[in-house]
């Protein structure tokens, strides 16, 4: 009887396409909850996690487990104009989840949304410092030009997701895109489903459906897999990653980071900003509640970005150096003892909680007076990016930045120019700077990056940086699927084989 089963099976088997072998549904357990799946917000991890690649689709993408460079997504070719402009040239006969056909007016009504004063989309801030004007040339044709010129145009395009040309400048509840996932059930506070679609321009993935669930405590995300209840936690923190079979530790392009709002006294001053950065032993977290192969940051972008600078050193920990700048400071009438708020978002990684308390504690040490505040995503955006409030106190808000596309110009516009969106500062030299390094090429980008990095961590003393991180997530053994840097803000359904 067990021989005619496995017969029938391996003709069944061999009657169906090969993309449904090793087929079915998966259960994905996240730290934070979807606020919003709006397409023009997948680069914000919590979003992008969900729909990036898999219900949104953009015109290119970065390979991040290769060696590929800036790969064809719903571009198949582009190359640079006389003017320097970029044609990218479309795939065609791809439609949306909605059956409509795509084409060359949906990228350029998806781009204006993005750059639109009207909708407040994340991925406006990357094209910050420069105007992109897209035309149409044919159905499947579009030249994008920058002004100034961008030579690294294609990657950028790696960050637009492509909506029809239908789509208001509004956030939407429901996404459209042209992706092998469209959206089936948002149950808020309970779960998310994606189900694959049959009429996918590209190869089927084994995925046919992913549910994700939501839990805050990262022990929690991993019984939930240890136990069968999920099947893939992309984020569990050290103490939890002990089976080898399931557990895997990947290079994480998450930089963790204090920003000081430098308008506001006494942060104004740079003597308290050099003191916030002496007051602090990075050193202590490592091994403890961070694992030993997080790095302590010198700059908002990870090694091995273009332009890293390896002779910018880490603030040492020096705690009387550090109350003695606030006595100098204090001493001059600089304001020291106003109350400094720490704003920190919820489950953002594991152990944020702990190691907020420990930098508030070790502020407090040297003579601070600092307050911890936990906000949830939506809530912490409102203190993160402009505009920010009127009134407002002195405030550092942390958080974590992501930059896995490997050139800095995806980080430091809207973090450190003067008009950057996250810049809590204005200083004519970073914006000259900025404007340079990213219109250049080659050797001259590299090192007017490495001037970046080092005049806004020696000279403006821009913010407290913290740790490149290492991430840990669980796999349940059913499943093919190994994380790389870039899976704490995208995960693609499509790579995640079935056993």
């Amino acid at each position: 009887m067990k021989k005619i089963l496995v017969l029938s099976a391996l003709m069944l088997g061999s009657a169906l396409s090969p993309a449904f072998a090793g087929s079915g549904p998966i259960k994905i357990v996240l730290p934070e909850e979807a606020d919003l799946l709006e397409p023009c917000m997948a680069t914000r991890s919590n979003i992008g996690r969900i729909i990036m690649q898999n219900v949104s689709e953009t015109l290119t993408e970065l390979d991040v487990r290769g060696d590929k460079g800036v790969m064809p997504r719903l571009a198949e070719k582009w190359e640079q104009n006389e003017d320097g402009s970029w044609r990218f040239h479309l795939r065609q006969g791809v439609k949306f989840s909605d059956g409509s056909g795509f084409d060359a007016k949906d990228v350029k009504h998806s781009f204006e949304r993005i750059m639109s004063d009207k909708i407040s989309c994340e991925a406006r801030r990357y094209f910050g410092g420069m105007t992109v004007t897209p035309q149409v040339v044919d159905d499947y044709t579009i030249d994008l030009k920058a002004e100034p010129l961008q030579p690294i145009l294609p990657l950028l395009m790696s960050l637009v997701t492509i909506v029809p040309e239908e789509t208001p400048f509004e956030f939407v509840r429901e996404p459209v895109g042209t992706g092998p996932y469209k959206l089936t059930d948002w149950t808020p506070g309970q779960q998310i489903v994606l189900t694959g679609r049959d009429d996918y321009w590209g190869e089927k993935p084994e995925v046919t459906e992913a549910t994700y669930l939501f839990r805050a405590d990262p022990s929690v995300r991993a019984a939930m897999v240890q136990t069968g209840e999920a099947d893939l936690s992309p984020s569990i923190s050290q103490l939890e990653a002990t089976n080898p079979a399931t557990d895997f530790s990947y290079l994480d392009s998450e930089t963790v980071y204090l920003r000081i709002d430098h308008n506001i006294e006494p942060l104004s001053d740079v003597r308290v900003r050099r003191a916030l950065n002496l007051a602090i032993d990075r050193e202590a977290f490592l091994g403890t509640l961070l694992p030993e192969g997080a790095l302590l940051a010198t700059a908002i972008v990870p090694p091995p970005t273009l332009g890293w600078n390896p002779d910018v050193k880490v603030h040492p920990f020096d705690p009387e150096g550090a109350k003695k700048l606030l006595e100098e400071a204090k001493a001059d009438g600089v304001k020291v003892d106003t109350p400094i708020t720490i704003i920190a978002r919820s489950a953002n990684f594991p152990n944020v909680t702990e190691i907020m308390e420990a930098i508030q504690a070790q502020l407090q040490d040297v003579g601070f007076q600092v307050e911890l505040k936990f906000v949830e995503v939506a809530e912490h955006e409102q203190y993160y990016s402009k505009p920010f409030k009127e009134g407002r106190g002195p405030q550092l808000v942390a958080a974590m930045h992501d930059n896995s596309k490997g050139d800095p110009s995806f980080s430091m516009f809207f973090k450190y120019a003067s008009e950057g969106t996250q810049s809590g500062f204005s200083d004519p030299k970073v914006d000259d700077l900025i404007t340079r390094a990213s219109a250049a090429v080659g050797d001259e980008r590299a090192n007017l990056w490495k001037e970046v990095i080092a005049y806004v961590h020696d000279e403006v003393v821009a913010d407290v940086l913290l740790f490149h991180m290492v991430g840990f997530s669980r796999v349940s053994e059913r499943l093919d699927f190994k994380p790389t840097m870039a899976t704490n803000s995208t995960l693609q359904l499509s790579e995640i084989k079935i056993k």
